[in-house]
Order: C-alpha cells, then structure tokens, then sequence
C-alpha cells in the first residue's frame, strides 16, 4: 500500500505539472494560466542532523547541489548541534511549506513518527538518508552504505595488520562504537565483531577493560570529547602507555570517535612510532591528517556524492511514477516492515591509496589536508 500511495501520489503530481506548471498542497490542482514553460520546480526538503560534523556538513552541500543540479527546489536544513525538538519543528515546517518528498537523516531514528505522521497525512513520501528511520511506516525507501561492510573492512584491517592467523598474540584492544541511538551502529560494530570475535574467543586478542559488549562501546552522539573522556579512563585503569601496557589495536567505528581517542592517546604520550592501530570512517579531513601524522590506521571512506546522486535518482523516479533503483529489499526492517533499499558501497582508504580516492576524485584539495 505504501509503494502504490507514492506512485499514485507522484502521477498526480506529474500530470498536474505538465497541464499548468502549478500544484497546490491539498489537492494538486492546476492553475489557470496553462502555460507549460512556466513549470513549479518540484521542492525538496532535506532535514539534516548537525552541523558540528563535517560529514553532515558535506552530505547536505552535496545532497543540496546535486538536486539543484537536477532541476529541483531545495529547503535545505540542519538540527543544531543534533537537536531532536528543532529536528522535529524543521520537518514539520517542511511538510507545511509543501515539500513534496523528504530527505531526512535523522538525529534519534526513534523519534521522528508525529511529523512523518504528518507527512504521510499529506502523502509526502519520505527517503530515510543514511540512519534508518525507525517504528514509522512513512518512509517509503533507504539510501546508505553497505554499513555491514563498513565494520567488517575495519575488523579486517585489524585482523590483517596484526596478522592474526600467523601469530600467536595475546594482542591487546578496546572497541567503541557510535551514538546508542542510531541503528546503524548495529551493522558497523556487528559486522567488526563478526570479523574479530573469533579472535577474541582463541584468546589472540584481549580486552583487558572487559568492555565488549555494544552498550558498553557506545559513545553518545559519536562524540569526540566523549570518546576522548573514556579512552583516558580506559589508559588510567588499565596502564596502557608507551611504557606501560600494550595497546595493539583501538576499534573505532567512525572518525569523530576516533579523533577523541587520538588525543587521548597523543596526551598520554603515544607517538607515530609505537601509535595503536586505529580504525575510523568518513575520512574526514581530521583524520585524514592524523593518518598522514601516523595517528590514525585507516578510514573507510563512504563518498558522499554518490550517495547524493543516488538519492537524486530517488527522488527522480518518486515524482516520475516511478520505482527507484534499489539493491537491497531484505535486510533493513524499520519495525514496520522491511524497507527497500540502495546500499553504496565503501572504500578502506589508507596512507596507500588516499591520494586516488581523495584527492584525485575531487574530494578535497592537497591544500585541504595540509
């Protein structure tokens, strides 16, 4: 019923364009003019969660740019510093400013069903960007990464960089992971521990703080004080330091932990030289620096124009009438049901290659990341 609503939904909505070039909120009606070269722009609403991030920050200028390049109107909006009450108001001024489909990444993917109610009211279909809308059967489909690939390619640079099926260990790591409410830490920390529990079960390698399970790896918001906060508690009670117990690895699901755990480190005298493997994502330009310093292992780079252009197509075929590319109709189920979904694909990136995929693509400037 969903899918046949959005497609109904977006016939209307084509046929009115192309009879008067003017759609109103109720009921699509057309206006008198009947001049076809004076056509709407159809208007997109894109409700990001931050901007104290810089992944946020180029996921809406690419989402921005990319639909705008595509002929549409964009009301572009960010949540503060991840506020759910200006989150909720942002989306629900968009449903009253007669966006005809949503974009929305949501801060709490629990927490957005009374203004979505109010977009399916209005049959406004709605894309979930990257965090999985949760328990509201308004969202019509899923644009991401591949986020069991993402934590299986950092639980396997760990695996291969210790060389763990040819040496005996014990290897010394603790893990974190991102915000508790984001559903696709699931997929990140589940799909590293499907690659690293079988190590820990041999005992090769050991987390000497007992902090394995994901309630305990957990950092709020992915907040980098807040991940820096726990691993300079986690070096005062367990001893770790250049001259004292041996930290081997550090599981970090993304770069804004990552670079908390960093200065962590750095503060407690840790060098390029006898730096902890670290893993991380986004390849944020922080990071990217800290792994030129030799202060981070790697980043899984997840490009955001892709991703855009992706969503773009979406919205395309959404306002066509017709259904959108997807890849994956199986494995994201928002509590309502399974969502069909297009999964992007990530890239480790590495000192190695960072050039090729960063730099040579157009993705930042050799300036940028001086």
């Amino acid at each position: 019923m969903k899918k046949l609503l959005v497609v109904m939904l977006s016939i209307m909505m084509v046929l009115s364009f192309a009879a008067c070039g003017s759609k109103k909120a109720d009921d699509g009606a057309a206006s008198s003019d009947g001049d076809a070269t004076s056509t709407e722009k159809v208007k997109v609403g894109v409700s990001m969660p931050t901007k104290s991030l810089q992944r946020w920050n180029q996921d809406g200028a690419n989402m921005k740019k990319s639909l705008e390049e595509a002929g549409y109107e964009v009301d572009l909006q960010y949540a503060g510093d991840n506020e759910i009450p200006l989150q909720v108001t942002q989306i629900e001024d968009m449903v009253a400013g007669e966006c005809q489909v949503l974009v929305v990444a949501a801060i709490d993917g629990t927490q957005l069903g009374a203004p979505l109610a109010q977009a399916a009211d209005a049959g406004i279909p709605v894309i979930s960007y990257d965090r999985l809308i949760m328990n509201s059967d308004a969202v019509s489909y899923y644009a991401t990464f591949d986020n069991t690939k993402v934590g299986e390619m950092q639980g396997q640079y760990i695996v291969d960089t210790l060389d763990l099926e040819n040496q005996a260990g014990p290897f010394n790591i603790e893990l974190f992971t991102g915000a508790p409410d984001d559903n696709n830490v699931n997929f990140f920390f589940g799909g590293a521990m499907s690659v690293l529990q079988p190590y820990l079960d041999s005992g090769k390698l050991v987390v000497k703080s007992g902090q394995t399970e994901q309630a305990q790896a957990a950092t709020e918001n992915w907040n980098t004080e807040k991940s820096q906060a726990r691993m300079e508690n986690l070096i005062a009670s367990q001893g770790y330091g250049p001259s004292g117990t041996k930290l081997d690895a550090v599981l970090s699901s993304n770069d804004s932990v990552a670079n908390g755990i960093t200065n962590a480190l750095v503060t407690a005298g840790y060098t390029a030289d006898n730096f902890p493997i670290l893993t991380g994502q986004d390849c944020d330009i922080t990071s990217v620096k800290n792994m030129l310093n030799g202060e981070q292992s790697m980043s899984v780079f997840k490009d955001t124009r892709q991703l855009a252009d992706q969503v773009v197509g979406m919205v395309k075929a959404i306002v066509d009438g017709e259904d959108p590319e997807v890849n994956d109709e199986d494995t994201y189920n928002n509590g309502t049901g399974k969502i069909p979904s297009y999964l992007c694909e990530p890239i480790v990136c590495t000192i190695d290659n960072y050039k090729e995929l960063l730099i040579d693509s157009g993705y930042y400037t050799e300036d940028q990341l001086k």
